[in-house]
């Protein structure tokens, strides 16, 4: 796996595997793109830091075994 921050876009980037890429969806800033057979190989997290700061705040916070929304 490799992690890659692009300040400039504001784009958080982890590759999960080196396979080829088919297709993408995106759901709320996030953008997973999928291998041939639906595999997710790419994550991208649009507005990174808003989300790492959103991030942050729910894990210093949460209880054990307590499941909250990002």
């Amino acid at each position: 796996m490799k992690v890659q921050y692009n300040r400039e876009d504001d784009v958080l980037t982890i590759h999960l595997s080196d396979g080829a890429i088919d297709h993408a969806e995106e759901t709320e800033g996030v953008i997973v793109h999928f291998s041939p057979d639906d595999h997710p190989v790419l994550l991208e997290v649009l507005e990174a830091s808003d989300f790492l700061s959103r991030l942050t705040k729910i894990t210093a916070t949460a209880e054990p075994g307590h499941v909250v929304p990002l």
